[in-house]
Formats: structure tokens, C-alpha cells, sequence
């Protein structure tokens, strides 16, 4: 599973996408000559199923696509076709609502990450939405977060989460036990000014 974050396009491998507009998902494959061809495109501006109002993340899960329609303040479930299957989340603090939602990440059991950026906290949902845990809230210290954006697992179902304006990587086990963290303010080598996405090869690398 890959996932990405940002209103700019992405691409991922194992069924290649971009995500442009502010209200359009478009995705491409990628054959083996690795020349992308247009293969669909769903979505336009608005707030009914498979509409977008700002989509900033999208991660591919066994049973399929994930998009966090951030001012929406929900997520949206679909098919690889584009077809629209399910949808969870309104305005709010409580569980399983949102205040900007902008990253996603699946794992290798189809759970689902958010980062809930305004709410400073990370949600996590079964692959039908169904709310299971949340950490984290605003602050410095470790476990929290100050507009926490890109999210990614790694093979052991690891969360690495974009704290973004305390300018590091957090690292936390599947169930949100803070398990480390690196970065900080500055243009040296490890530090961060902003950072917003991240992304993790099959060796354990994050990028």
C-alpha cells in the first residue's frame, strides 16, 4: 500500500494515480515500459457522494480507494473502477469526526490512519469506517501534534506520522504508543521546515 499527501499529483506503483484539482481524482497505470496512459477520472466540486471539496490524501487498501476529502471534513470510499461505496465523517472533535482531515494510510489488515490535522490527533478506522482508537493532541511534546499532515505504515504496522509544524517524524506502533521521533527546525541535514509527506520503500526506509 502506498499513500500520498498534498493537493499536488502523485503517482504510485502498483496502480498509478494522480490526484489534481480540487475536486477530481484521476488515475493512470503504468505498464511495464513505465510510460503512464490515462486509464479514468471521477469526481467533481461539491459535497455529494464521490464529489470533493479539496482532496489532500489517498491511499490504496485491499478492498480500495481511500480519499480524505479535507473540507468535507470526511472520507470517502471507492471502488478501483471510481465507483463511490462508502462514506464517514462530518465537522467536529468527537470520534470519528474531523476538523481538516489530511492524510491516509492503510495497513496490511485494511485498517485506516488519519491524520485529523485540526484536531491535532490521529484516527484510526476499520476498512468500513467504523471508528477503533485515536491519540495525540495539540503540543511539543511527544505523542503530540501541531498540524500533524502525511501519515505512512511500514510492513510491521508501524505509523509514522508528518508532524508538520514542529517539524519532525513521529513514530508510534499501530495502536498509538509513541515509539520515537527525529527532526527539527532548520535546513541541515535531518531537519525539517514544513514538512508534509512522507513515504516508506520495502526495506523500511522513510522518505
Amino acid at each position: 500500500t502506498t499513500n500520498f499527501v498534498g493537493p499536488a499529483s502523485f503517482e504510485y506503483t502498483l496502480s498509478d494515480g494522480t490526484l489534481s484539482d480540487t475536486g477530481l481524482v484521476t488515475v493512470t497505470v503504468t505498464p511495464a515500459n513505465n510510460t503512464p496512459t490515462f486509464n479514468l477520472k471521477w469526481g467533481s466540486f461539491g459535497t455529494g457522494n464521490g464529489q470533493f471539496k479539496f482532496p489532500t490524501g489517498t491511499a490504496v487498501g485491499p478492498s480500495g480507494i481511500y480519499v480524505a476529502d479535507s473540507d468535507n471534513n470526511r472520507i470517502q470510499k471507492f471502488n478501483k473502477d471510481g465507483t463511490f461505496t462508502l462514506k464517514w465523517g462530518s465537522s467536529g472533535d468527537k470520534d470519528g469526526k474531523f476538523n481538516t482531515p489530511r492524510g491516509i494510510a492503510v495497513d496490511s489488515s485494511g485498517n485506516i490512519y488519519v491524520t485529523d490535522s485540526g484536531n491535532n490527533r490521529v484516527q484510526k478506522f476499520d476498512s468500513n469506517g467504523k471508528f477503533i482508537k485515536k491519540w495525540g493532541s495539540g503540543g511539543e511534546l511527544d505523542g503530540k501534534f501541531k498540524n500533524p499532515i502525511g501519515i505512512a505504515v511500514d510492513s510491521s504496522g508501524n505509523v509514522y506520522v508528518v508532524d508538520s509544524g514542529n517539524n519532525r517524524v513521529q513514530k508510534f506502533s499501530n495502536i498509538g504508543a509513541f515509539l520515537g521521533k527525529w527532526g527539527l527546525f532548520g535546513n541541515g541535514n535531518g531537519q525539517f521546515k514544513g514538512p508534509t509527506g512522507i513515504g516508506i520503500d520495502p526495506s523500511g526506509n522513510v522518505y
